[in-house]
């Protein structure tokens, strides 16, 4: 966890003591009625802050406090990627409010955001990716770009999102990003040695090239950038989906389902073809399995390297390594 603590500051036991930053942040004149620990978070202390509104009316905000210089950099990327979610469908997400520094603990850093009560089943498949489908087909790259304004982290660690006018050129330097985060966790494996070079000479250009030559093109779609089912879940109040922990960037917008590809995940096959009712398979067809196994590659790589005592998570993902060279290089 990338969290120190914070004497006097904490989420539970009756605490209704915020640091002023936090303070400044919410309405004026509402009075805070308590705060607990809320959800759970591999990286974060998490709460939920209720007040009193200046009319009398509740309101409650979720809180998410992260330490240290990697702290400050993953709330401004949350802040960042979630405003840029609620900026183009506000009914597919919390409402962002602030992040920010504790003045009273320079060190600690948060980020706020509408607090929704939610339930841990998993959504429609039509109606969850009906709206999945609205974010990627109306956000619009700011300057029509694959890449993202900041570094948004996956976890602790960045991601690469320099901008780019090709696809293939961005998820190269993307996932060589990636790799090298692997192996600074993991280690040297020999393997590497024969594997990474036909994947970046090989398999990425037989498997991302054809989206973007004989006349063809793909739009850069703004993603979630880490959408298992953990960050979603399902208002108590309006039975409507959210997502929420975005690490965004503007991508191809079948990237996003590299991450269904594992196992683990519980987004399978009957969510993929709801959304697809919605957004067709990009051209060429063929190619669509293989590149999903090459986005599941990139999410399994950055997963190897956030885990660094587990080493199925380095097997695993050469065995994805292993197979796409075996079928494409």
């Amino acid at each position: 966890m990338n969290y120190d603590g914070a004497e006097g500051l904490e989420f539970s036991g009756g605490n209704t003591t915020l640091d002023s930053s936090v303070l400044a942040e919410l309405p004026p004149d509402c009075t805070v009625i308590s705060t607990e620990s809320h959800g759970v978070s591999f990286w974060a202390n998490t709460g939920r802050i209720d007040v009193e509104l200046a009319d009398g009316r509740p309101k409650s905000y979720f809180i998410k406090v992260i330490s240290k210089d990697v702290g400050k950099n993953m709330v401004h990327s949350e802040f960042e990627s979630m405003s840029a979610i609620y900026d183009v469908l506000p009914d597919f997400a919390p409402k962002p409010i602030a992040y920010g520094t504790y003045e009273s603990i320079p060190d600690t850093h948060f980020f706020l955001c509408d607090f929704q009560d939610m339930v841990e089943e998993m959504p429609d498949p039509h109606k969850f990716t009906a709206r999945l489908a609205t974010l990627h087909q109306n956000s619009k790259s700011p300057n029509g770009k694959f890449g993202f304004q900041m570094s948004t982290y996956s976890g602790n660690l960045p991601q690469m999102n320099e901008w780019e006018d090709s696809w293939e050129v961005f998820f190269t330097k993307n996932m060589k990003w990636a790799l090298k985060l692997e192996l600074l966790a993991k280690g040297h494996d020999p393997e590497f040695d024969v594997l990474i070079p036909i994947l970046f000479d090989k398999v990425i250009p037989r498997l991302l090239r054809p989206l973007e030559s004989e006349g063809r093109s793909i739009k850069p779609s703004l993603v979630h950038g880490d959408l298992w089912y953990a960050n979603s879940g399902i208002n108590v109040d309006t039975d409507e989906c959210k997502i929420f922990d975005a690490c965004c960037f503007y991508a191809h917008n079948e990237y996003e389902f590299g991450q269904w590809r594992p196992a683990c995940n519980r987004f399978g096959a009957e969510y993929l073809a709801a959304y697809h009712s919605y957004v067709k398979i990009s051209a060429p067809e063929e190619d669509y399995d293989g590149r999903l196994d090459l986005y599941k590659l990139r999410f399994n790589t950055h997963v190897s390297a956030l885990f660094k005592e587990n080493p199925t998570l380095r097997e695993q993902m050469l065995g994805d390594l292993r197979d796409l060279v075996r079928r494409y290089g």
